[in-house]
């Protein structure tokens, strides 16, 4: 998929997936979220007619106002366009609302852009087969503000030529990033980088708490621990040439940062903690890596060790 879309009018694709979009495309977007309402505006900024539906009516009167259509019932929605963005919940509100519409949806793609698990996502692909609908995996790399920026991009997995004769709609949204066939591959990568986001916020939060402990403002604390954060990718590229290349190949060198080392720093963490009366939660989660790795006798080996117990937890 080479993220290049030709196409300048609206036509059956003959991939399954119903109509061909173009330009100027109709695209209909179910669920007026921060998220939702961004695409929204984005599509209309890039010239789509965009139908939409929400239950809360009240919430499509902002894109309304600048453009968008909106639709008395889901299937009214779904009936106006080729192009179905879903940006709900989760999964089950993608069923609680086309349950009562299943019959428009032949010929049509769904881009489901809501959180779930990738087994979930599997089914709904299913289910959108069973019902002569294309369907598509989406995940929105960046909140609401920055959809349509240069910054943002969005993981896709679905059916290659699914994608390709969409282009010229979902392009304006993000930079489209696919990773495959398999519809649970752009949800799993969306979970995994979600894990390493939130992490790393209740990390920053831990981290102000226990500086805040000593009448450190977060307004001093968290410009320093900012800097922190922003270096860890850095210092992990200056590491290894290729990040990740050791582990896929089952080499954890231990000549710099070793899982005794950081073991011992994670047991300072929780101390500290204790000390200050903080939740233990994260700390002893962090601690809990390392001393399975100690105790599997991979102490001189490098930190990324840590990975084994993680992939088969005890």
């Amino acid at each position: 998929m080479n993220g290049q879309q030709n196409s300048t009018d609206s036509s059956t694709d003959g991939s399954g997936g119903g109509f061909t979009s173009s330009r100027h495309s109709p695209v209909t977007v179910l669920g007026l979220g921060p998220m939702g309402r961004a695409m929204t505006r984005t599509l209309l900024a890039a010239g789509h007619p965009v139908t939409v539906w929400n239950r809360t009516a009240g919430r499509a009167d902002g894109v309304v106002a600048v453009g968008a259509t909106l639709a008395a019932t889901p299937a009214e929605a779904v009936g106006a366009s080729g192009l179905v963005i879903l940006s709900l919940t989760d999964y089950a509100a993608m069923y609680d609302i086309l349950g009562g519409a299943t019959g428009s949806l032949a010929g049509r793609t769904l881009v489901n852009m809501s959180s779930d698990t990738p087994d979930r996502t599997r089914e709904a692909a299913a289910w959108a087969a069973g019902h002569g609908a294309a369907f598509l995996t989406g995940g929105v790399m960046v909140p609401a503000p920055m959809v349509g920026t240069a910054a943002a991009h969005v993981y896709y997995s679905g059916r290659d030529e699914v994608l390709r004769s969409h282009l010229a709609a979902l392009t304006p949204l993000g930079t489209p990033r696919y990773l495959g066939e398999d519809p649970g591959l752009a949800q799993l990568m969306y979970q995994a980088q979600l894990t390493v986001f939130l992490t790393t916020l209740s990390a920053l939060m831990h981290a102000t708490a226990m500086l805040g402990s000593a009448g450190m403002k977060a307004g001093e604390a968290l410009p320093e621990l900012l800097s922190s954060a922003d270096a860890i990718g850095a210092i992990l590229r200056a590491g290894e040439e290729n990040p990740g290349a050791a582990l896929d190949a089952g080499e954890h060198p231990g000549d710099l940062s070793t899982v005794t080392m950081m073991g011992a720093t994670a047991d300072h963490i929780v101390e500290t903690s204790a000390s200050l009366g903080l939740d233990p939660a994260l700390p002893l989660a962090v601690q809990a890596h390392y001393r399975r790795a100690i105790e599997a006798g991979h102490g001189g080996d490098n930190w990324t060790r840590i990975i084994d117990g993680i992939r088969e937890p005890r």
